[in-house]
């Protein structure tokens, strides 16, 4: 028989894994919280930019970022391959999100 209830020792683990488990839950949260601010702060860009006829996506920009992530990334011991793809996946949603306040605003 096998589980906490198991005479494999599991038992005793319990509360170290639930401690864990409640961390992780407390850093998505703020992850969530995060990611929201951070769009709401790129929504404001994206309408700065609408209104002054830019581009939504500033591809330099971008490179920077990706190079500066990596670096901190290198830095907190997170692959910065990860980092990048992350990276990649909110800049992406960013400029899609650029984009429809920019043909919102030409219609």
């Amino acid at each position: 028989m096998t589980g906490a209830a198991g005479g494999d020792g599991t038992a005793e683990i319990m509360p170290e894994l639930q401690r864990l488990r409640d961390s992780i839950d407390n850093i998505d949260a703020a992850l969530i919280h995060m990611l929201a601010e951070r769009f709401r702060c790129t929504q404001a860009v994206g309408a700065l930019k609408a209104e002054h006829g830019l581009p939504p996506a500033d591809p330099e920009r971008e490179a920077r970022q990706i190079r500066r992530l990596r670096s901190r990334a290198e830095q907190a011991r997170l692959d910065p391959e990860f980092a990048e793809k992350f990276l990649n996946f909110i800049v992406g949603e960013v400029i899609r999100h650029h984009r429809a306040i920019a043909d919102a605003a030409t219609d």
